[in-house]
């Protein structure tokens, strides 16, 4: 869901740049402003004396703008910490057993995962990602199950299976996962 919205975002924030900057060169250079333009020339500055104390005097104009850009900043600060914070992990710790450390990748052990979890009886596709530190990964599994499975059986078999195996060879004490589970989208049956 997060990499649809920074998409969305993103494509936003450029259209919205790419109209205002396009304009203002076009101006700039000399092409006609269109009649509802903030400015209609290429001398005309961006703020003018009267435009920029239009307001001052009004009790509730400086107090709208400030919790307006507060409101920004904070967007834009979660934006940055989800962004940040959900970043996939590249490598793996290994212990080796004499004390020192091996790295595993981190899209290797997920595409291990991933593959013994499709393998499970009603499962029709599994999607794995690892997340965190290197010394304590946690992952984030998605299972799309067929329509006659038991969503507790297939919960039981990837705890005991894949995520098992994945915990055993890479030597952690633990792997924490998160596990969505979605239906696979079926037509409805007839019944007679």
């Amino acid at each position: 869901m997060l990499a649809g919205v920074n998409r969305v975002l993103l494509a936003l924030a450029g259209l919205v740049l790419t109209a205002l900057g396009g304009s203002v060169l076009a101006i700039g250079l000399g092409a006609p402003a269109p009649s509802w333009w903030l400015h209609h020339g290429r001398h005309d500055v961006l703020l003018d004396d009267a435009e920029r104390t239009r307001w001052r005097d009004d009790g509730w104009w400086w107090p709208v703008v400030l919790a307006v850009l507060a409101v920004l900043v904070l967007l834009c600060l979660w934006w940055l910490r989800a962004v940040l914070s959900r970043r996939r992990l590249a490598e793996v710790s290994v212990g080796t057993g004499d004390g020192e450390d091996a790295s595993l990748r981190g899209r290797a052990l997920e595409h291990v995962i991933a593959e013994e979890a499709d393998h499970l009886d009603g499962v029709a596709h599994a999607h794995v990602r690892l997340v965190s530190r290197r010394r304590a990964p946690r992952t984030r599994v998605l299972l799309v199950l067929e329509p006659h499975v038991d969503p507790g059986t297939a919960l039981h078999g990837l705890t005991t299976g894949p995520l098992a195996h994945a915990r055993d060879s890479a030597g952690l004490d633990t792997l924490p996962t998160e596990v969505r589970l979605h239906g696979v989208r079926h037509r409805a049956e007839r019944v007679s």
